[in-house]
């Protein structure tokens, strides 16, 4: 299971994790937390859903927000660094997306972004276009995939 694989390779580095989540509404931060003993490398999550939430918990510039909007790779990158600095953590992953109904012909449904902020490395964006697959899966394949981000810069 990716989560144990996640929390023993943390633990190891000695690395505490944050989490900075909209669309997925907390599910990264439950995944890891439904393991026994993850308070010893989960910090915190953040849950940010409305463009204030982005600004007054994670430090989201309002002027990122209204340039790129909140489904944005820059807004994922200020995420994921707000969740390293408003914590104790040395390592946060970001979501940002569209799970649905709805989008627009720019920010089409299934639309997500991602951040991963790392103390002493670059900051890591990327976006993922899983389509108009319904609402619950896009939230699963969302939080599958920042658990693989999470788990690919431990395993670096």
């Amino acid at each position: 299971m990716i989560s144990n694989d996640i929390l023993d390779l943390a633990r190891a580095q000695g690395v505490m994790i944050a989490t900075a989540e909209s669309c997925t509404g907390g599910m990264v931060a439950v995944a890891l937390t439904d393991i026994p003993g993850s308070s010893s490398v989960v910090e915190r999550g953040f849950v940010s859903y409305s463009n204030d939430a982005k600004t007054e918990m994670l430090g989201v510039s309002p002027d990122t927000l209204s340039t790129f909007g909140a489904v944005s790779e820059e807004v994922a990158r200020e995420m994921a660094e707000g969740a390293v600095r408003q914590s104790h953590a040395d390592m946060a992953v970001s979501i940002t997306g569209i799970a649905g109904p709805g989008g627009s012909e720019h920010k089409p449904e299934g639309r997500v972004c991602f951040g991963l902020a790392r103390t002493g490395h670059a900051t890591r964006m990327q976006t993922r276009e899983f389509g108009a697959k319904g609402r619950a899966h896009v939230r699963e394949m969302s939080r599958d995939h920042a658990m693989a981000m999470l788990k690919m810069s431990l395993d670096q």
